[in-house]
């Protein structure tokens, strides 16, 4: 069977929604797939493209089999991979590759894009292969990112344009416990830490006092108080992430802002205001308004260059998961961001499928998690 690739138009939507209903069942996290308003609005949108796979001369009713998009911001040169779905009838056709090939080349040969990154599900090793054939690499994985059925992990792949990693802006220290996340790296984009110094984390700030959080749900005051707070998207904790709920102390001394996604009980922090430190000592009770609110999971993505706010994550028992490198420009240069992960309920890696090269992570974040959440084992002593 022949299809042709072309770009999705608001007729679309209503095939598009039954093909990720026959893709993923009922339980699809994101709004891409199910929320008619929002698909319009992205397959509108300057800064999507959204490429739709269809059988050559089919009739319009019916005759979709894939679909894919890549979405980046007004401002920002970094895009996502999501909605990847190909039709349980067509699996195995290379259609999900064409639709990523295709997509790439649009957004990240001409340049538009710095790089891409895609969060891949692990439940069977054909994600993997479909990014890894289309230069995409593993940079780290995500336990518990996601409720679809069950939880499941996702894995972090970014693809670069040609010569950005060559800008990178070079880290002079990193907190210890992040250096087989950096060595992994390495060896999976031939890049080089050699110039970054492990050093101890700095000490945890001091315990926060009692504090009661208010969290504000009312999607639209979120998203403009936060456009208001932070017109710079290079304060922002996550990009392509629009906060959707507002955590504050009674006093006001600080604001957190955070993307909430109720259906798949996930959660990442966008930004703090009037900056991160002021929330750096609260993270334990933030994260347990989450957690009370539905996320299983949440996670946050900090600089390398920012040794405190690591250390402070580090602390509150968050893991580091994955790193970005070259994530966003200033000036002449890249930054590095690292995923650092906290999960509440339980990990279970036995329906985890991995490609050989996303193994090593896997393994460092096993071992970072038993550093962290299993007391030190000390050798019996001898009796003389």
């Amino acid at each position: 069977m022949s299809v042709t690739i072309e770009q999705a138009t608001p007729a679309d939507i209503a095939e598009l929604r039954q093909l990720y209903y026959a893709v993923y069942g009922p339980h699809y996290p994101t709004a891409l797939g199910t929320d008619p308003a929002e698909m319009s609005r992205l397959i509108q949108d300057p800064f999507t493209l959204w490429l739709v796979a269809r059988r050559t001369g089919a009739a319009k009713s019916g005759g979709l089999v894939g679909s894919a998009a890549i979405h980046s911001e007004p401002g920002s040169r970094l895009g996502r991979l999501e909605g990847l779905a190909v039709h349980p009838d067509q699996r195995g056709s290379g259609l999900a590759g064409q639709l990523t090939e295709e997509l790439c080349a649009r957004m990240l040969n001409p340049g538009r894009l710095d790089s891409v990154y895609a969060t891949v599900r692990t439940v069977s090793a054909g994600p993997q292969r479909v990014v890894s054939r289309n230069g995409f690499r593993p940079m780290g994985i995500l336990p518990n990112a996601v409720d679809l059925d069950c939880r499941e992990s996702l894995a972090l792949y970014a693809r670069h344009s040609p010569g950005v990693l060559d800008r990178r802006v070079p880290v002079g220290e990193v907190p210890a416990p992040l250096l087989p996340l950096l060595r992994n790296v390495e060896r999976s984009l031939g890049i080089s830490y050699a110039d970054a110094r492990p050093t101890a984390p700095l000490p945890a700030p001091p315990e926060a006092p009692d504090v009661t959080l208010e969290m504000v749900e009312a999607p639209a005051f979120v998203r403009r108080r936060f456009h208001d707070r932070f017109p710079d998207a290079a304060q922002w904790f996550y990009p392509l992430h629009t906060p959707n709920v507002l955590l504050v102390p009674d006093d006001g001394d600080f604001e957190v802002y955070a993307y909430l996604n109720r259906t798949g009980k996930y959660c990442a922090l966008v930004a703090g205001h009037p900056d991160p430190a002021a929330a750096a000592g609260y993270l334990e009770p933030i994260t347990r308004a989450l957690t009370r609110a539905g996320a299983g999971y949440v996670e946050a993505l900090v600089p390398l260059a920012h040794h405190g706010a690591l250390s402070a994550f580090l602390a509150q028992d968050f893991i580091p998961s994955a790193l970005y490198p070259a994530m966003r420009p200033e000036g002449d240069g890249f930054h590095d961001y690292v995923v650092l992960t906290r999960t509440t309920e339980h990990i279970d890696f036995r329906g985890v499928v991995v490609e050989k090269p996303l193994q090593p992570y896997l393994d460092s974040y096993v071992s970072a998690w038993a550093s962290t959440h299993l007391p030190a084992v000390t050798a019996p002593e001898v009796a003389p």
